[in-house]
């Protein structure tokens, strides 16, 4: 609908229907469709306004059927006014003198629709076909930016996890197993929320975590012993914000996953996004072993770790609390709409 005014008939039809027969057939459908208002017009207002109905007629033919069918309804109109709306009725002969002017006005004037009408069509149709290269040349910069991102960040991932093969001290590894994590995170929401130039704008965000719990069971190893649920309701999100959002997620899962269960087999880790007082509640909360109330976040993670979670959470535009006990921990990031 947003595009009717680049509606080409005999182009749209083309090779079913021969673009000749299109405007031919788009000719007769405008000029029928004139009769019969004309004819509807005759029952109040007789042999009023004899040509005045042709000029939308012949305008619409020309735009959606090009010239050859903005001249033909032009023809039919006329000669059909001439025969049956001016006097004499029946007939090509005119009961005033003055009539044979007025038909060659009207004529000139459907003749002047008609140029004008194929030069703002022919106009459109450039306009169009600029608009859509200039489309496709964004898409493929997009694919080759999309591409070029996602091998910088392989190649990021395969450095980090080449020093952390070699190096020797415990800690290292460990710093360098987190730096790692969240590169794979990053790059993780690319995959999902960037791919090529397709998508813009906005993305459902009940789709993007479901994929996103997926691949973090994948890449933290979950077994049947520790669960990892998602449930969320569906509301589109700018994609600046939803991986903001996700990256909330990757560090409390990840998190969670690492330090909850600690002694224990077994456990559940559950994410739920929900539209809640006009804008969002974002929720991951595990039945682990708790945290002591006193104790920073940061006590249960590294100190880098919870500035990201609070930097990731302040650029999703929301407020992140904690919830603690013996039955476990719960993270809430509560969303302005």
């Amino acid at each position: 609908m947003a595009r009717i005014g680049e509606l080409d008939l005999p182009d749209r039809l083309a090779p079913a229907v021969p673009r000749l027969m299109t405007q031919i057939g788009f000719a007769l459908l405008c000029s029928g469709a004139t009769t019969m208002v004309r004819a509807l017009v005759d029952v109040v207002a007789t042999s009023a306004g004899p040509f005045a109905l042709g000029y939308p007629a012949v305008l619409i033919a020309t735009l959606f059927g090009r010239s050859t069918a903005g001249v033909l309804t032009a023809i039919i109109v006329l000669f059909y006014s001439w025969f049956f709306i001016l006097p004499e009725f029946g007939s090509f002969a005119f009961a005033e003198p003055a009539d044979w002017a007025r038909l060659l006005v009207n004529a000139c004037a459907y003749g002047l629709v008609v140029a004008v009408a194929e030069l703002f069509r022919r106009a459109v149709r450039r306009a169009s076909a600029e608009r859509d290269r200039e489309v496709a040349e964004r898409d493929l910069f997009l694919q080759e930016f999309d591409h070029r991102v996602k091998n910088n960040f392989a190649l990021v991932a395969s450095l980090l996890d080449l020093q952390r093969r070699r190096a020797a001290e415990a800690a290292t590894v460990e710093a360098l197993g987190d730096a790692l994590s969240r590169v794979e995170s990053i790059a993780r929401a690319h995959r999902h929320l960037y791919r090529g130039g397709s998508t813009v704008g906005e993305v459902d965000i009940a789709a993007y975590l479901r994929e996103l719990c997926a691949a973090l069971s994948d890449s933290l190893f979950l077994r049947t012993s520790i669960t990892l649920l998602c449930d969320s309701d569906h509301a589109q999100i700018a994609r600046d914000r939803a991986v903001s959002i996700g990256l909330v997620v990757n560090e409390l899962v990840t998190n969670a996953v690492k330090h909850a269960f600690a002694g224990r087999e077994a456990g559940e880790i559950r994410v739920e996004f929900r539209r809640h007082d006009g804008g969002y509640l974002l929720t991951v909360r595990d039945d682990g072993i708790g945290m002591n109330e006193d104790t920073p976040v940061a006590d249960r993670q590294s100190g880098l770790g919870q500035r990201l979670i609070d930097a990731f959470a302040r650029q999703a535009g929301g407020t992140l609390s904690r919830d603690t006990g013996p039955s476990g921990t719960t993270f809430r990031l509560e969303l302005e709409p």
